[in-house]
């Protein structure tokens, strides 16, 4: 394994990593940073295109956290496990890996990522990113529309 090979598989467990760290804190400009200007997003209530459409959608996500009987959460926290990683070349990469979710009420809901990944000015950020959910705790969280 060549010395690039490692840098780029570290530095992408660190971008899923800060990916869940700032989204479970609300800190969606700093979610949006790690994703390139064109990215998609797929959920599976539909996709989203370049980072204005990213931003939307993690701002309706968030609002699921207020008052409404039943979304409401005190926290979120995002976990994930599994990531394998392909680098394709020095600048394009793909991985998929499992997650699970929970709040204050326990496991919420759990899935898959799957990621397509490219290394823009020296720093690697989500090119594409799928989002499955394979299961889902009845009127939780994850249940909300």
């Amino acid at each position: 394994m060549e010395l690039w090979e490692l840098e780029a598989r570290e530095s992408i467990r660190d971008l899923v990593a800060r990916y869940n760290a700032n989204g479970d804190s609300g800190r969606f400009a700093e979610v949006l940073e790690l994703f390139t200007a064109d990215a998609a997003m797929h959920i599976p209530s539909g996709s989203h295109r370049g980072r204005d459409e990213i931003e939307g959608m993690f701002t309706n996500a968030a609002a699921k956290t207020g008052d409404d009987a039943g979304a409401a959460a005190a926290f979120i926290r995002h976990f994930t496990a599994t990531l394998q990683i392909d680098l394709r070349d020095e600048d394009t990469a793909t991985s998929r890996c499992y997650y699970q979710v929970l709040t204050d009420r326990g496991l919420d809901h759990w899935g898959r990522y799957i990621d397509r990944y490219r290394r823009e000015d020296g720093r690697w950020r989500f090119a594409e990113r799928k989002v499955t959910v394979d299961g889902r705790v009845p009127g939780g969280w994850g249940d909300q529309g």
